[in-house]
């Protein structure tokens, strides 16, 4: 399995803020939490530079990946963007040396 960070954020050039409803944002959380419960979501945080999210994902390949965020409720409406999704390797510091 290979893990990736991914940075999304909310589409406020087509969708004004209003159009996010307590609804829409709570079929969003539901789904978030079932990723991290399938172990597809590692890690999860609200971005701190604009609205949206930063997440840690594990899947066999970028593909897999992008099809699991491509679940997410505002995504599918395009509400949320993809800014980024960078595949991450171990820290070559942690490997053992030798």
């Amino acid at each position: 399995m290979a893990q990736f960070i991914a940075l999304l954020r909310r589409n406020y050039d087509e969708f004004p803020e209003p159009q996010f409803t307590p609804e829409l944002m709570e079929a969003e959380a539901e789904r978030a939490r079932q990723l991290y419960a399938d172990g597809v979501t590692r890690q999860i945080w609200s971005r701190g530079d604009h609205p949206g999210a930063a997440m840690i994902l594990e899947a066999a390949s970028a593909d897999e990946a992008l099809a699991a965020l491509d679940t997410l409720p505002l995504k599918q409406k395009r509400m949320l963007l993809l800014d980024a999704l960078i595949p991450v390797n171990p820290y070559r510091g942690f490997l053992p040396r030798g």
